[in-house]
């Protein structure tokens, strides 16, 4: 007996070790964790169950028989963050370059369809050179196996990617399929085709950093929704996000204790609009000043950061949070904007997440440049998404709303819930300069007569109160008391039922 357990424990160890002391040096010396200190930092301590330890490829070709590592390049199985499941797998770089083969796929399929059954996230840790080259089209149909899955999961069980090294080829397009993706600065890398294949076809001379790294990843195509500076910063903002999701679609996310007065006035926010309607100011002041404990997780900030989105609680329950930033672009709605913010509200809806929309935003922003890039289509993937969605929502006007702009962030007509102004808010077609040089274009030469016009107009539009008259709006608010009414609103709507009419699924235009 004892020799069996003996053997039970060398084996372990044998499959603990990777690909060895060199190679877990190698990968200490580039910044990174290996894929068990990861797992480790990730999950609560002494919660990890691994599934398929003992794991083998079974390629003969070029050799490979003879080095058949126990894992075979990945760590799978379960956990808890702060003590809710979660399932993971943790691609190993010290094994084959943390290759994917065909038992290295069947591992994580093993884990996903679990999660899928018993209702848990999925967290992926990506450290892979890719396909594994020996196994051929074995490895490539492990990753249609995995990216199956990734479709099937989706809107099911919250998915994340933690891009933590090489991520390329066919890789990236599992990570792409799921919900978030974090990045860690100077060590991860996304891209379908590397630097020298692009230097072969296209002349192109890139690094791998400029082609795919971090900073392209969260500034300029909005693949990854944050980049952090270490592996062990981006584990934490993992555990942090799980906080606010729900374990699936047919759960609620978790009610955390908060010591936050939901009453509680902030005398700040009355003078929080300047006094010039031209002049801007910063809406992460009122997120924050809204949220429990001023608590705010911002998704994908260094991406078109003209509007604002992420996780607040209020009164201890989860609340997604899409804000138009006036900081940037004045609040216009753009392309890229349009995209971030719409994904964000599927995401929420898909999760049963309340949305509180925050608006302040002059109109989508104009030029060819927009219009050849088909804003038409993009600003309605946000339209489609605040239109479709079912869950409780909330809205609060805080100074422009104008034009298609205003129908766009969850309006009344959108099937908002509580649409709020403040008494500082403008509700119009478009501004009042704008609208007295179409509506008096014959008395364009007074300067005096357009600018009386002008007053005029504001006067009479430049205000919430003609929307409230047509019940747009449900209430003109105090700025001050926006939290106690917010609070109150999304207390009010927790037991919404709202559903859709039946479909196979929705064709958002895409």
């Amino acid at each position: 007996m004892k020799d069996i357990l003996q053997e039970l424990e060398d084996r372990r160890k044998d499959a603990r070790a990777g690909g060895g002391e060199r190679r877990v040096a190698a990968q200490h010396a580039k910044g990174k964790l290996t894929a068990r200190e990861r797992v480790e930092l990730l999950l609560d301590e002494g919660s990890f169950e691994e599934f398929d330890m003992f794991v083998r490829h079974r390629c003969t070709d070029f050799g490979m028989e003879k080095d058949r590592p126990a894992g075979d390049g990945v760590v799978t199985g379960w956990g808890t963050v702060n003590g809710r499941m979660v399932y993971v797998f943790s691609q190993d770089f010290t094994v084959f370059g943390g290759s994917l083969s065909e038992t290295h796929a069947q591992k994580i399929c093993k884990i996903m369809d679990m999660a899928m059954q018993n209702g848990a996230p999925v967290i992926g840790i990506n450290d892979s050179g890719g396909a594994r080259i020996q196994e051929g089209v074995a490895s490539l149909a492990g990753y249609a196996e995995v990216f199956q899955r990734n479709i099937l999961a989706s809107g099911v069980v919250p998915q994340i990617s933690l891009i933590m090294g090489p991520c390329a080829g066919g890789a990236v397009y599992s990570p792409a399929m799921t919900d978030f993706i974090f990045m860690v600065k100077d060590s991860s890398y996304m891209f379908v085709t590397g630097p020298d294949v692009v230097k072969t076809v296209t002349n192109e001379v890139v690094t791998a950093e400029e082609l795919g790294g971090a900073g392209t990843h969260t500034k300029k195509s909005s693949v990854a929704d944050g980049a952090y500076e270490n592996d062990v910063e981006a584990l934490a903002e993992t555990r942090r996000l799980i906080d606010f999701l729900p374990l699936n679609n047919r759960e609620r996310a978790p009610v955390r204790p908060f010591f936050d007065d939901p009453n509680r006035l902030e005398s700040s926010l009355d003078t929080l609009i300047p006094d010039n309607p031209n002049q801007p100011y910063d809406m992460k002041e009122l997120i924050t000043k809204l949220a429990d404990e001023g608590d705010f997780f911002e998704i994908q900030a260094a991406f078109a950061a003209n509007i604002i989105t992420g996780f607040i609680r209020i009164e201890g329950q989860s609340v997604g949070v899409v804000a138009n930033q006036p900081m940037v672009l004045a609040g216009c709605l753009d392309i890229d904007s349009s995209r971030k913010a719409a994904r964000f509200v599927r995401f929420c809806d898909a999760f049963e997440i309340p949305i509180l929309t925050l608006v302040d935003v002059p109109g989508f922003l104009p030029g060819t440049s927009q219009e050849y890039a088909g804003i038409i289509k993009h600003g309605a993937k946000l339209l489609f998404a605040y239109g479709e969605a079912t869950v409780p929502k909330v809205t609060v006007i805080t100074r422009k709303a104008y034009g298609g702009a205003y129908d766009v962030m969850a309006s009344k007509h959108l099937r908002g819930d509580f649409n709020y102004a403040w008494p500082t808010a403008e509700v119009a077609v478009m501004g009042a300069k704008g609208a007295t040089e179409i509506l008096y274009r014959s008395e364009l030469g007074d300067k005096d007569k357009i600018a009386s016009r002008a007053a005029d107009y504001e006067d009479r539009f430049a205000n919430p109160f003609v929307a409230a008259e047509r019940g747009f709006i449900d209430e003109v608010i105090m700025p001050q008391s926006t939290r106690r009414r917010v609070a109150r609103a999304f207390a009010s709507l927790r037991s919404k039922k709202l559903t859709n009419p039946w479909k196979k699924h929705d064709n958002i235009p895409l």
